[in-house]
């Protein structure tokens, strides 16, 4: 966990508009705020805070739970970053979902075995991939 705090610390002190933002790591199957911004967040989201050493804290909440707290944050004053920890990539939320979206669109055509779609079942997984691709460029975050 050392290493998130020094990203976090390396993040606040570079970061020209770091005391408006709120930054969020993604750790594993968490999304976790640390020290100041976890206090304040704690604050904002009604979560609880933990102990992560005698000095600093944290909160969080699982990565499903993303688009609720996402509402209550897009509520605040503050601008919230993503950090993917397995990345170390900063999104804004909205680059994140983005990015998440596309990640499963992908997925999904490299899942699909076209030897065995018939032309009908091809022509609708090929609707269903330009459904979603609409949902994502359109999509108000």
């Amino acid at each position: 966990m050392s290493k998130l705090y020094e990203n976090y610390l390396f993040l606040k002190n570079n970061d020209k508009d770091s005391s408006n933002t709120l930054y969020l790591f993604k750790s594993g199957i968490f999304f976790i705020f640390l020290d100041d911004d976890a206090r304040k967040a704690s604050h904002l989201l009604h979560l609880k805070l933990t102990c992560l050493t005698d000095k600093i804290v944290k909160c969080g909440f699982p990565i499903n739970a993303l688009e609720k707290y996402k509402k209550l944050l897009k509520q605040t004053s503050y601008n919230t970053k993503i950090i993917d920890t397995s990345t170390h990539i900063s999104y804004t939320m909205k680059n994140y979902n983005i990015e998440d979206n596309i990640h499963e669109l992908l997925s999904r055509i490299a899942n699909v075995n076209s030897d065995e779609l018939s032309i009908k079942e091809a022509y609708m997984f090929i609707e269903e991939l330009k459904l979603f691709a609409k949902h994502i460029l359109e999509k108000d975050d």
